[in-house]
């Protein structure tokens, strides 16, 4: 399958997402140097949650929505996991998401 290295890469930039802090799948795939595949990072993202090493209910799409929750277990699991790290969510919506944005570009 073509695209497992670049799964593989979403799973590296996904770990170093710090606790508390928040990215978007269009940030993980220009920092992958890839910005067009935004949709290919939440594919990637679908199947790893399966793994507690990869924190992918830290990412969202580019305005704070959590848009993979449906993706984890549980009804709310995604924005438990968010708020249990400080992080404010109301109506599927990250607040302040400016204050949390982590930009792998930037800090990596």
């Amino acid at each position: 399958m073509a695209s497992t290295g670049f799964f593989e890469k979403v799973y590296e930039v996904t770990k170093q997402i710090p606790y508390g802090r928040v990215t978007s799948y269009g940030a993980i795939a220009r920092y992958l140097g890839s910005s067009g595949s935004a949709r290919m990072v939440g594919w990637a993202l679908n199947g790893s949650n399966e793994n507690p090493d990869i924190p992918a209910h830290r990412v969202v799409n580019r305005n704070g929505m959590l848009t993979g929750k449906h993706h984890f277990q549980g009804t709310n699991l995604m924005q438990q996991l968010l708020e249990s790290e400080g992080i404010e969510v109301i109506e599927n919506q990250i607040q302040n998401f400016e204050k949390f944005f982590w930009d792998p570009t930037k800090e990596l």
